[in-house]
């Protein structure tokens, strides 16, 4: 099983100044700004690389990727948490980092990834619906896998892969509910479309008039309405 540990070291430096101005100050420099915390010590302003937190991110275990984090006297092992992206550009602008003690379980959302070819859309003309895309878990950090396979060479109609289903080592525990479904068949849902001649009938006799819902008290109501007097009309007498 691939883990998420990898040799990514990020070198960080302590930062001075928490608000924009300074973090823009920062940008404008290459670096961007972030911060350290967790494992029982006090957090830690720093600035990092971009590029090195977004080889990270986009790497094949993602966020739960274990690296080093070297900052000032501190060594310390490290995950991305959070980040923060220019909605327009892309750009990475912001980044958390948590200390990671490897001797102590972590929950994670973990990939899920779909493998193999299902008889049901190969052979009975069925749709892979994937209902979940990733699980949680929990597990010591050097055993996070960068995703879950679910291999579905076998799945036909009326046959679903539960979370329960997933293969998993006893180093892993499945943190979702085991009965969600994963992924299953369905059937291809057809779009009836009108015939050419009934759809020309349609177009040829025009708009159809609106049906006059009749009340039960129509005719008292417009009686009533006949014997009121108009607006500067005298009644009479």
């Amino acid at each position: 099983m691939a883990t998420a540990t990898a040799t990514n070291t990020v070198e960080a430096k302590l930062r001075e100044g928490a608000d924009k101005n300074a973090a823009r100050r920062l940008r404008t420099t290459g670096m961007i700004p972030a911060v350290l915390y967790g494992a029982g010590k006090e957090p830690r302003a720093i600035s990092v690389d971009p590029k090195i937190i977004g080889r990270i991110l986009h790497s094949a275990s993602g966020h739960n990727t274990i690296f080093d984090v070297n900052v000032g006297d501190e060594k310390a092992k490290a995950m991305i948490v959070d980040w923060q992206v220019d909605p327009i550009k892309g750009h990475l602008l912001h980044a958390d980092l948590k200390r990671i003690a490897m001797d102590k379980a972590l929950r994670v959302t973990v990939p899920i990834e779909i493998v193999g070819e299902a008889p049901g859309v190969k052979t009975e003309g069925g749709v892979l619906d994937v209902v979940l895309r990733e699980v949680e878990i929990e597990c010591l950090p050097a055993d996070i896998p960068s995703s879950i396979k679910a291999d579905v060479s076998n799945l036909t109609f009326g046959v679903n892969i539960r979370v329960a289903d997933l293969p998993h080592e006893g180093k892993i525990k499945f943190l979702t509910d085991p009965n969600i479904t994963v992924v299953h068949i369905t059937h291809i849902k057809e779009e009836v479309v009108a015939a050419p001649e009934a759809a020309a009938a349609d177009a040829a006799a025009g708009p159809a008039e609106p049906e006059v819902i009749k009340k039960g008290k129509q005719d008292t109501e417009e009686g009533a309405a006949e014997a009121k007097p108009e607006k500067g009309e005298k009644p009479k007498k």
